[in-house]
């Protein structure tokens, strides 16, 4: 990226003739910030799928010693219904399969949206503060108004 900085394209100008050609500073930052909560959010949402997945093995894993006749009870969308052991083990196999086919999924939309981040980082040379601090990043810094505008720890230049 160091081969990027040189003067004639360093900032592209986003007013040719009196239009804005391009986005401006603040909106790439913001659509970077966006992306970025988007990945995050989807990463959370798959962390708690999987803690899901492990109590659903505890429990099925807990029910296979039980007499198949045995009374339990399931909560079903906020109502505790009560069912016998033979009836809810497979419920709970399905779920668990379901909710893992969830998390396959959302990794790979994670695998998808990472790459878009990346990709929009190179277009528009997006650098993370505290990213390649060798002594570059430091000048980066002072040479774009001291940081920042808005986007914490994002610079563009």
């Amino acid at each position: 990226m160091a081969a990027n900085s040189s003067s004639t394209v360093s900032k592209p100008s986003n007013i040719i003739g009196g239009k804005q050609t391009g986005p401006s500073a603040e909106q790439v930052v913001a659509a970077f910030q966006r992306m970025r909560s988007e990945q995050r959010s989807m990463a959370s949402k798959a962390a708690e799928l999987e803690m899901e997945i492990n109590e659903h093995s505890l429990v099925i894993e807990t029910l296979k010693d039980v007499d198949p006749t045995r009374k339990c009870f399931r909560l079903v969308g906020g109502v505790l219904v009560e069912r016998t052991v033979k009836e809810v083990l497979p419920a709970l196999g399905s779920n668990k399969e379901q909710i893992s086919k969830i998390v396959e999924s959302l990794n790979i939309q994670m695998q998808t949206k990472g790459r878009e981040l990346t990709e929009y980082r190179e277009k528009y040379n997006i650098r993370l503060v505290g990213e390649g601090e060798e002594g570059q990043g430091k000048s980066a810094a002072t040479s774009n108004g001291g940081g920042s505008k808005g986007g914490a720890g994002v610079l563009v230049s």
